[in-house]
């Protein structure tokens, strides 16, 4: 299942329908999606991009951290 997680948020009911391989493939993809962002904000003007991607990246990577938190729990 291919998620477009770097730009709209994530539904919960769809991430925990993922498995553990998953939801480790997403977080690890949404990392470096996070990290090339804060990479090319640095370097020069992305204030044409959406800004929200920041907090959008940053939120879906709590849901997933959520939900594989959820997981190793229960």
């Amino acid at each position: 299942m291919a998620l477009n997680a770097e730009q709209k948020a994530l539904d919960m009911t769809a991430l925990r329908e993922l498995s553990v391989d998953e939801l480790r493939t997403q977080l690890t993809t949404l990392r470096e999606a996070q990290f090339r962002l804060r990479f090319r904000a640095a370097t020069e003007d992305i204030s044409a991009d959406n800004p929200m991607r920041f907090r959008t990246m940053r939120r879906n990577i709590a849901r997933i951290e959520t939900v594989l938190r959820e997981r190793t729990r229960a």
